[in-house]
């Protein structure tokens, strides 16, 4: 009875179509800094592959991507932050533009999150 209402059960799992939402790859994106030392807040403008400074971080943008057909919707970027005296990265990985906590970099003076993909 029991491996019946298991194979029942995997068999109507199997059946459901899987949703994936479909994005766009955006040519750059818009990152917000801030430094809680003295507590100014600075937007970072990266293009895909492109590394700037942020205090004594560099920032490097992989890419940022948003669903199809909502370019204000949810963007997620992926992000490789070092301090600029170190090879190690104190983040590396995806961020999301709704979900800042989610996927956070931990620093001692610095916050950076992600705003918006750039469309243009």
């Amino acid at each position: 009875m029991i491996r019946s209402v298991v194979f029942l059960c995997l068999a109507l799992l199997a059946g459901l179509p899987v949703w994936a939402e479909k994005v766009v790859t955006a040519p750059g994106a818009v990152l917000r800094g801030l430094d809680k030392l003295d507590g100014r807040l600075t937007d970072i403008d990266l293009s895909s592959g492109e590394s700037k400074p942020f205090g004594r971080l560099m920032i490097t943008l992989g890419e940022c991507r948003y669903p199809k057909g909502n370019p204000s919707g949810n963007a997620y970027a992926y992000l490789t932050i070092r301090e600029q005296d170190k090879d190690v990265p104190v983040f590396a990985g995806w961020m999301i533009a709704s979900a800042p906590a989610l996927d956070a970099m931990d620093h001692p003076r610095y916050d950076v999150w992600v705003l918006r993909c750039k469309t243009e």
